[in-house]
């Protein structure tokens, strides 16, 4: 464990009573890793250039992992680099496509399967959305093509495999009526999207809308699987910051959705990623983004929220809820990737204003769930 005494000061109860339902919760556990510099990876950094807004996939032999991100505000040329060593360091920017740099939103990666063969996957936003392949662990690359007449923003947020056949996928976008069509223009709405693939992401279907809605501004859809493999959850970013963030879930393979639901206090915030540990607690990942009349000690920072796959169904605020970095410029931070390799590390790695008066640049963390039960189990008070 590392760097423990200096950090627990920071911890604290909070959140004994819910705003969301307004019942008795059991507290939640605040820790902080922000000042802890021995788990921090600098994944990139160019002075005076905008570097955020980066996602990570594992490859095939789980120690390896690709970052990409776009150089400047969710746009701009795609980077990528290559880990070999579990996020411990990082390659110089690899060769890719020249039309990559054409790039109009922020780009998501995701592993594909189809038979015996394994692919990857990269999205890139805006009108249209398009995809680059690769099925040689990243080493080649396809130029970005156009996946269909529609567009969408940070497309795709979600890629989830489906239970229905070998090959099938579906992918989870938004959009708010300025890129779903060529030449759009705002409705005033926010607008889930699904997509569906039986190929492993060759073709894509027109998409269906899940959820619309001009009050509540849904958007971002992070999704997580049950760990019985039964059910899919979503948490979604809640735009107009007048309600908490949401959850819907989907018992059919993603046929029918749940109505949307808020979440507590503990899961608000934009761009959740979860990845389950071995013992079966979920971590997962976000901007802390609440309300304003909600806003926490960490608002504005990256977060990571601990629990169970049960608290989300139940609505309970969870088990800790850990400030992974300060952001010291207003909110402009944190579209976390999050990994998790074989000896149960998880590997976080995202944005932010990380250094006063300096551009944002990507930083990666390891951490291990066992190592905060030790914070909290050394901090007074800390059995609930």
């Amino acid at each position: 464990m590392r760097n423990c005494t200096l950090i627990l000061a920071a911890t604290a109860l909070f959140l004994s009573v819910d705003s969301t339902s307004g019942q008795t919760q059991s507290p939640l556990r605040w820790l902080d890793l922000s000042d802890d510099e021995s788990r921090q990876v600098v994944v990139d950094r160019e002075a005076g250039q905008y570097l955020g807004h980066p996602t990570t996939v594992l490859l095939d032999g789980n120690r390896e992992l690709l970052c990409v991100y776009p150089k400047g505000h969710g746009k701009g040329a795609i980077v990528m680099k290559r880990s070999g060593d579990g996020g411990l360091t990082w390659s110089e920017r690899m060769p890719t496509p020249e039309n990559w740099s054409t790039s109009k939103e922020t780009p998501t990666i995701y592993r594909v399967e189809v038979g015996e063969r394994k692919g990857l996957i990269l999205f890139s936003g805006l009108y249209p959305i398009r995809a680059a392949r690769s099925w040689d662990e990243g080493a080649t690359w396809t130029p970005l093509e156009s996946i269909g007449d529609y567009g969408g923003i940070v497309a795709m947020s979600s890629l989830v495999k489906l239970n229905t056949g070998d090959g099938h996928y579906v992918a989870l976008f938004h959009d708010d009526g300025r890129f779903f069509r060529d030449a759009g223009k705002t409705t005033g709405a926010m607008t889930l999207y699904q997509t569906f693939t039986t190929d492993a992401g060759m073709t894509w279907s027109e998409p269906q809308v899940i959820y619309s809605s001009k009050e509540v501004h849904l958007c971002e859809p992070g999704a997580v699987r049950s760990p019985d493999g039964k059910q899919i959850a979503v948490l979604l970013r809640e735009n107009r910051r007048v309600q908490n963030s949401h959850i819907i879930f989907s018992d059919d393979e993603a046929q029918t959705w749940s109505t949307p639901k808020p979440l507590p206090d503990s899961l608000n915030g934009d761009r959740h990623v979860a990845k389950y540990s071995s013992d079966g607690r979920l971590l997962i990942s976000f901007r802390d983004l609440a309300p304003a009349a909600k806003q926490t000690r960490h608002h504005g920072d990256w977060v990571a929220w601990i629990g169970t796959y049960a608290d989300l169904v139940g609505g309970r605020p969870g088990q800790y809820r850990v400030r992974i970095k300060d952001n010291r410029k207003g909110t402009d931070c944190a579209y976390p990737g999050v990994e998790i390799l074989p000896d149960d590390n998880f590997v976080l790695t995202t944005y932010g204003h990380w250094t006063e008066g300096e551009s944002p640049y990507i930083l990666s963390v390891r951490l291990r769930l066992k190592e905060l039960d030790e914070l909290a189990a050394a901090q007074p008070g800390a059995n609930q």
